[in-house]
């Protein structure tokens, strides 16, 4: 190359850098924001997703965008995590969406419902069957934007103060759970459903103010001592087949967000989904182990109270769906998707699960 080209050439160069910097450091701004969870820093799984997207955010734009997550009451109580983000208190709420099911009962879906998606059927749904945006138009009317962070996997059933064995036992009971929904169809067997925030449980179960309580599973609920006042542990959660949580971050600072962030937020999120049930599922395992060698006595649900909630689920989602629009909408749309599933599930994934366990009970 000549000289005065290759000058020509090099000038051209600096000009182009001089243009693209600009561009680059607009699309990263500094921003510092403040996430709230609905959950302890005890609770290092649940806790911990927040902590994980936060810190995937920061390290991806050294530091330009830093999201600082608190613990469930330090900005404000772990259920008003929704309305801070609302507000714009926060920028980001992370928390399970059904908490709000007083608010209006779609929020549960956004979750788990009773007799719902498992979490793997969840994330499927979200991402790949339009839940993500049926949701968000949902939320829309609440100023949030919604991101799937995390799911639990198939809960755990709950603490109980005695054996359940048919429907009539669960008749007075004051049970504390999650879900307005999955308390609206207890409650047509009798139950007096509680929402209580995790922190308080055990108090509420020690003093006897609550006869039952359900969290998560083995890992968190011998974390929160649970096993020590309450000797009955039985399973499956089937109001919580696949519990998701969602970041929620306040309408306008999301779209105030450059599309690059946008990006950079919601892989963070996906990271944190898949962490948070990796967690579960590596943990789980040896704190059943340990909570059963302490005493408990693990039990299931039987047939028939199965059964009589499974009923009471269709006749509270008919119920609803008569009256609420958006309930009746994402309802449909998400119980369709759980028919299909449910087809392929019983072929391979079902028919290899199933051998496996007979395989390992033989040894």
């Amino acid at each position: 190359m000549k000289r005065r080209d290759f000058i020509k050439s090099a000038g051209l160069g600096v000009a182009a850098a001089g243009v693209a910097a600009p561009a680059i450091a607009q699309s990263m701004p500094e921003l510092k924001w403040r996430l709230t969870s609905s959950f302890p820093k005890s609770l290092d799984t649940l806790y911990g997703g927040a902590e994980v997207l936060s810190k995937a955010v920061a390290e991806a734009t050294d530091n330009k965008f830093q999201i600082q997550p608190f613990a469930a009451g330090e900005i404000v109580p772990g259920l008003q995590a929704l309305d801070a983000a609302t507000n714009g208190t926060v920028e980001i709420a992370h928390t399970a969406s059904y908490y709000y099911t007083g608010k209006d009962p779609t929020f549960g879906f956004g979750t788990a419902v009773p007799f719902g998606l498992n979490s793997r059927m969840q994330n499927a749904w979200l991402m790949h069957g339009g839940g993500n945006e049926l949701l968000n138009e949902f939320y829309k009317k609440f100023n949030v934007f919604a991101i799937p962070a995390g799911n639990t996997g198939t809960q755990m059933g709950g603490w109980f103060n005695k054996e359940l064995k048919e429907p009539a036992d669960l008749s007075g009971l004051k049970f504390r759970i999650g879900s307005a929904v999955a308390g609206a169809v207890l409650s047509r067997l009798g139950v007096v459903a509680q929402q209580i925030a995790g922190g308080d449980i055990y108090p509420a179960l020690e003093k006897g103010t609550i006869d039952a309580a359900e969290w998560v599973g083995p890992y968190d609920d011998e974390k929160l001592g649970f096993n020590k006042v309450t000797k009955y542990y039985y399973y499956p959660g089937w109001w919580e087949g696949g519990a998701n949580l969602h970041v929620m971050v306040n309408l306008d600072k999301w779209n105030s967000l450059t599309p690059a962030y946008k990006s950079l937020l919601q892989t963070a999120c996906t990271h944190a989904n898949v962490w948070v049930q990796a967690k579960y599922d590596a943990q789980n395992p040896a704190a059943l182990k340990r909570l059963v060698a302490s005493g408990t006595q693990l039990r299931p649900f039987t047939a028939s109270i199965l059964d009589a909630c499974y009923k009471s689920a269709i006749d509270t989602y008919a119920e609803i769906s008569a009256k609420n629009a958006d309930f009746k909408k994402v309802h449909d749309a998400m119980m369709a998707f759980r028919g299909d599933e449910y087809l392929w599930w019983q072929v391979a994934e079902y028919g290899y699960d199933t051998y496996m366990i007979r395989a390992r009970a033989r040894g």
